[in-house]
């Protein structure tokens, strides 16, 4: 009951610490016709004077002090779609790409207009939206909900397979990292909000980092869990004569695995909530049905993994756990990239051919692409060292 309490509470601290949301517009039209001024007088920059380092702040000055800080990106992935959020991300990167490589003064008014059409169609979208009770419920389940999958479903899976390996009591631990991270997220949501050192470009880089610390973290773990079940250890368990050992330094990765997967999520889950609840008007109340409802499905899957793995034969489990665990190191690699491309700390170079899926944290950019590539190639070089080798100790007990 304590674990599960946990969970009850862990999104409901996020909300709790959100600061106050100021609407200093009447429409979202307003402000997206207020962005594409900006917009436009960046390629006025750019057509006269080649200055490609005043036209881009232009550019980053509409997408962070408009498009994030006043919370037009919260509202198209809460109202619109995650992916159409993605999609403009992306067209705010190209802009500032085609200006740096010197592009033609004819491309760049082409990727602006583009990127104009679209904040004009997401502002008429959003001023256009039934504000009914049951859409903003739909919004507050689903913020949750994809906000909180990812970080209930490390936590998840790690304690579920602690217990399995006869670890139960290291548990507190994951338990522990996942706690720690909730007054963590809180004051970094603060931090972000107040002090304007940390917000536009800073802030995407502190996310960025976080989720690419949580993908060597990620990494280290599933590669330590399968290692666990084609080892000798696995057999000895099996046997009932011994349980799977675990480190120190396993237990520090598992916990620091569980801290980061819920602390790279609460700080925007916080600054979602604190958009949505100065957009619900008359309709408040929908957004903690939609919250509560959320919290309950997120409680449920923990319950279904924690509970549910004790249905699934061993190796298995194991292995499964591990290549879990694997998948979300790319998810996060792709996304953490995605972050310092949207801080101008890393390039960016389209392929035209890959489309945005966001769920699984891949974006049309070669740099993106590039680490989830390596990640793929380095997990299946593992598991097929870990299972030749089981292979070979096999061949050896039986001669």
């Amino acid at each position: 009951m304590k674990k599960t309490a946990f969970f009850v509470c862990l999104p409901l601290l996020f909300c709790l610490a959100a600061p106050a949301f100021a609407a200093q517009y009447a429409s979202w039209r307003e402000i997206t016709d207020e962005m594409t001024v900006i917009l436009n007088d960046s390629y006025e920059v750019y057509f006269t004077t080649k200055d490609a380092e005043k036209a881009k702040a232009l550019v980053n000055k509409a997408y962070f002090e408009y498009y994030e800080k006043l919370g037009v990106e919260r509202a198209v992935m809460a109202y619109v779609s995650g992916k159409r959020a993605s999609v403009v991300e992306y067209n705010f990167a190209e802009v500032k790409r085609l200006m740096t490589d010197g592009a033609p003064n004819k491309e760049v008014r082409a990727s602006l207009d583009a990127l104009n059409k679209m904040l004009r169609e997401d502002g008429d979208a959003l001023d256009g939206k039934q504000e009914g009770g049951w859409t903003v419920f739909a919004a507050s389940l689903l913020i949750l909900l994809r906000e909180g999958f990812e970080a209930i479903l490390v936590v998840a899976a790690i304690a579920a397979y602690l217990i399995r390996s006869g670890n139960a009591a290291l548990t507190k631990v994951v338990y522990a990292g996942g706690a720690a991270a909730l007054p963590a997220s809180a004051l970094l949501a603060v931090v972000l909000q107040r002090f304007v050192a940390l917000s536009g470009a800073n802030q995407e880089i502190l996310e960025g980092v976080t989720m690419l610390l949580a993908v060597v973290v990620l990494f280290f773990v599933s590669n330590w869990m399968i290692s666990k079940a084609e080892s000798a250890a696995w057999r000895s368990y099996i046997e009932g004569k011994v349980a799977a050992a675990v480190g120190r330094g396993s237990v520090f990765a598992l916990g620091a695995a569980a801290f980061l997967a819920v602390f790279r999520e609460g700080a925007e889950t916080i600054l979602f909530y604190q958009a949505l609840l100065a957009d619900a008007k008359d309709h408040i109340d929908m957004v903690w049905y939609g919250f509560g409802v959320s919290s309950v499905c997120l409680v449920a899957l923990f319950i279904l993994i924690r509970f549910g793995s004790l249905r699934i034969p061993l190796r298995p489990f194991f292995i499964g756990t591990g290549i879990l665990m694997y998948i979300m190191s790319v998810v996060f690699a792709g996304g953490g990239v995605k972050e310092l491309q949207e801080a101008d700390a890393v390039s960016v170079t389209p392929v035209p051919f890959i489309g945005s899926i966001d769920l699984l944290g891949v974006y049309p950019t070669l740099e993106t692409l590039a680490p989830q590539a390596v990640l793929i190639v380095l997990a299946a070089a593992t598991f097929l060292y870990h299972t030749r080798k089981t292979a070979a100790t096999r061949r050896h007990n039986a001669a």
